[in-house]
């Protein structure tokens, strides 16, 4: 969905896991992020899907997986009484996920993936995975609520290192943020580089950092002219 120019499907090299990685999207997420990490993080699994609603409690294909007697299902959401996959041991996190987990992620604006969750009954009823986040969000073209958001194919990511340190997984993650890594540079240097043509030609403007993590009265990008 992205120019040739600066397309990133070179840069994706899928991978197959175990678990099913069921990437619940926003409409608007859907429609117009061209730079959403959603749509890369389903370009880097090959186990995985992509659903497009806002409220899940009679989507057809949600409710299909959830029947589904073979499989167990959670959400990847952050919170203190969720299952807590960096502090289990390999043994309790094999028995809580079991052979085949679906893992859905609401994939969205916090805003947007907070209405999600809150709309649709059946997603409440899922049992929850979190991580303890020590890492800072690469997404540097866009600030987050707070330094423990990451966006979904940094959140995938982490999951995936850690299902690998608990022998759940076995796969190479080390160039699964590189479509990411690579649109994140590309876009940074558009913005520095007046000069390309491929953005905004003619435009000049001089450039300072934000802070990455957003109060509620900051904007949405952490450029700002001079």
């Amino acid at each position: 969905m992205r120019p040739s120019v600066s397309c990133i499907c070179k840069y994706t090299k899928p991978l197959q896991t175990k678990t099913r990685f069921v990437i619940l999207m926003h409409p608007m997420e859907y429609r117009k992020e061209k730079n959403g990490t959603g749509h890369m993080t389903k370009l880097q699994l090959e186990n995985s899907e992509i659903i497009v609603d806002v409220d899940f409690t009679n989507n057809k294909r949600v409710n299909e997986i959830l029947t589904k007697e073979a499989s167990s299902s959670f959400l990847l959401y952050p919170g203190k009484e969720n299952f807590n996959l960096s502090e289990r041991s390999s043994t309790e996190i094999d028995t809580f996920l079991g052979d085949a987990p679906h893992l859905f992620i609401l994939d969205g604006t916090w805003p947007c993936a907070r209405k999600m969750l809150r709309l649709s009954k059946n997603l409440q009823a899922l049992p929850r995975v979190s991580f303890d986040n020590k890492i800072k969000s690469k997404f540097i073209l866009k600030q987050q609520p707070e330094s423990l958001c990451l966006s979904t194919i940094e959140s995938v990511h982490t999951v995936l290192n850690l299902l690998n340190k608990a022998d759940v997984e076995q796969c190479e993650t080390t160039d699964f943020l590189l479509p990411f890594e690579k649109m994140i540079e590309y876009q940074v240097e558009c913005i520095l580089n007046p000069n390309n043509n491929h953005y905004r030609p003619n435009k000049k403007k001089g450039l300072k950092a934000k802070n990455i993590y957003k109060k509620d009265s900051e904007r949405n990008i952490i450029f700002e002219k001079e």
